[in-house]
């Protein structure tokens, strides 16, 4: 009984610690309708800032309360300059282009702070006046543990009366409510959509600040917890408040008793939860359908086949593809066979994203069941290469076939936060099933049949599959499949009253777009020779959309053109410079502002 106790105070600390931050995330999308990606790193800045502060400031209760307070108003001010310089100006954009911006700022904000506090991790000071811990029925407990607790009640609390006592209060829920309208009456969203920001930029500030006594400042807290904060938001329904607080203590409580049943479940819990809520609730527990239909923007214009002057461009990048590699070094080869599987991974996920119209975050977990599809009947039967590229799209396929059931279903943000979910469940048993994956070692050993070993051979076996699967895809878009599949996207009502069964058409997609993806995994784990979970992490889903938004959604040579520039300038960034973050973010944001429509996009316009 005694741990039981101390297991539930300790998951309410936790749960309320991770509601202060979902909190903001919740207040910003509410109103401006951003996925903010970058809510992680305002969290991050506002432990670093608070170590600063604290550590410079007198020791006692104004040094350390006044640098917890100071950091968190410096990281509103830090919200505030991000939403006016960048995300001020792609409000219409689609969400996902505001999610590449942010995921921009992600990059930047990592490199800076490597360069500001260096890599090592830092350990703040204690709080003052609560050092050391008191009785609890009988159960000692840290009392700044019991402060946290009391902290995120306070804060809903606070948030309720600012929402419903004040008249800017009013104007924010007027607005998650009905945007447009509150524009056309008059109000000055400008201005708005920044308090909001700052608002929410404070709330992760300080989130960020209070677990300084708690745990080291490190520079992999964004990423920890942004996958968390988006959680506790879709699980409790996207711009509720009370629903992102009843989220955090259903997620705090499970991780925190989760742990003592079955331990291994604590890396996958927060996803197998909001898993089962959205198949149950598809807008979580506390949220509303949107007002409108699954085309939130309006029909996207038709896909066009490429014109006839871009033939000759096309056919001298294969022309180029196929003679010039004999005459090229190991490394470049590597890297183009990198640049050819990445096509066909890119392409894939174009394929739901474009026509499709399914936004998908956890794209890599069929990428990597290919991969391990083909590792493990490599390492388990001694298979050849041959067996283990026809069994990778049977595996990744298979899941596609499970995992879309549930996906297809949902629309929006809650189908890509799915999809998320999925890939981690993936990502977890990958990890953790160590005695048939091998864990965190991988499986090593992966090699191609001999008459492949060499890398201009496996190069052209690689140029020759992925070249098919993106072809194969090109033809699905223009074939009557594909046509239904946008008018499933465009106007879902309209093309069931002809008949058409929109499920099925997109449950289709999905399965076809994982076996590609499937392909793309197993080529890739024969081109390095070993897998590892990180092939299904979020990392690589997020490669992935970064090559479909660079590249252009709304047109066919978009994932070709974004899969070849994002891998060649990852590559040559990452060879030649330390601060390569802040450089590719500063290229994401650059690309997002002056080309929202992409490298293809854009240049197909201009000519």
């Amino acid at each position: 009984m005694e741990n039981l106790l101390v297991q539930g105070l300790s998951g309410l600390a936790s749960a309320s610690s991770l509601f202060l931050v979902a909190s903001g995330l919740t207040v910003i999308f509410g109103v401006t309708r951003i996925v903010n990606f970058a809510h992680g790193s305002l969290y991050m800045l506002g432990a670093y800032l608070a170590w600063t502060l604290v550590t410079a400031l007198p020791r006692g209760h104004l040094g350390f309360w006044g640098g917890v307070l100071g950091a968190a108003l410096i990281v509103g001010l830090i919200g505030v300059l991000i939403e006016i310089l960048v995300l001020r100006r792609i409000y219409k954009a689609p969400e996902l282009f505001q999610l590449l911006a942010t995921f921009g700022v992600v990059l930047i904000v990592q490199d800076v702070a490597l360069k500001l506090w260096g890599p090592q991790d830092l350990l703040g000071p204690r709080a003052p006046g609560l050092r050391g811990a008191t009785e609890v029925l009988g159960v000692r407990f840290p009392l700044y543990d019991l402060f946290l607790i009391a902290v995120g009640p306070a804060v809903l609390a606070l948030l309720w009366l600012l929402f419903h006592r004040t008249r800017w209060g009013i104007l924010v829920r007027a607005a998650t409510a009905d945007r447009e309208m509150v524009g056309a009456l008059g109000v000055n969203q400008r201005g708005l959509f920044t308090t909001v920001f700052f608002l929410g930029s404070v709330l992760a500030g300080l989130g960020g600040a209070l677990q300084l006594p708690r745990e080291s400042v490190n520079l992999q807290m964004d990423l920890a917890i942004i996958t968390e904060a988006f959680v506790v938001v879709v699980v409790g329904g996207l711009g509720s408040l009370g629903g992102a607080f009843l989220a955090a203590l259903l997620i705090g409580l499970l991780q925190a008793f989760g742990i003592l049943v079955f331990p291994k479940i604590t890396l996958v819990l927060a996803f197998l939860v909001m898993a089962v809520v959205l198949v149950v609730r598809p807008h979580g527990l506390l949220g509303k359908a949107p007002s409108t239909q699954h085309a939130a923007h309006g029909p996207q214009p038709p896909l066009e086949a490429p014109p006839a002057w871009s033939r000759p461009l096309w056919l001298a990048l294969l022309a180029g593809a196929v003679l010039l590699p004999p005459f090229a070094g190991d490394f470049t080869l590597i890297v183009l066979t990198e640049m050819a599987i990445m096509v066909l991974f890119a392409a894939s996920l174009h394929f739901i994203m474009g026509p499709g119209g399914m936004a998908s975050f956890g794209h890599a977990a069929y990428f990597g069941l290919g991969a391990y599809g083909a590792a493990l009947l490599a390492k388990h039967l001694g298979a050849p290469m041959e067996a283990g590229l026809a069994i990778a799209p049977i595996a990744a396929g298979l899941a596609g076939v499970v995992f879309g059931w549930f996906c297809v279903r949902l629309s929006g943000v809650y189908a890509a936060m799915l999809t998320l979910a999925f890939a981690q469940i993936a990502w977890s048993a990958a990890f953790q099933w160590v005695e048939v994956t091998g864990g965190d070692n991988g499986i090593l050993g992966v090699w191609p049949s001999p008459w492949a070993q060499g890398k201009l051979a496996f190069y052209y076996l690689t140029l020759l599959l992925c070249a098919a699967g993106a072809f194969l895809l090109r033809r699905a878009i223009f074939a009557p499949f594909g046509f239904a599949l946008r008018a499933g996207r465009d106007s879902p009502l309209r093309a069931e009253a002809i008949g058409m069964d929109g499920f099925r058409i997109r449950w289709a997609a999905f399965v076809l777009a994982a076996v590609m993806a499937g392909v793309a995994g197993g080529l890739f784990a024969y081109s390095k020779g070993s897998v590892f979970p990180t092939m299904l992490a979020i990392p690589r889903s997020v490669d992935a959309l970064l090559m479909v938004l660079l590249g252009g959604v709304q047109t066919l040579s978009g994932p070709v053109v974004g899969a070849l520039a994002y891998t060649w300038v990852h590559e040559q960034l990452m060879r030649l410079f330390e601060l390569w973050r802040l450089i590719l973010g500063g290229v994401i944001l650059a690309l997002v502002l002056f080309f929202p429509q992409g490298l293809a996009g854009a240049f197909r316009r201009r000519a």
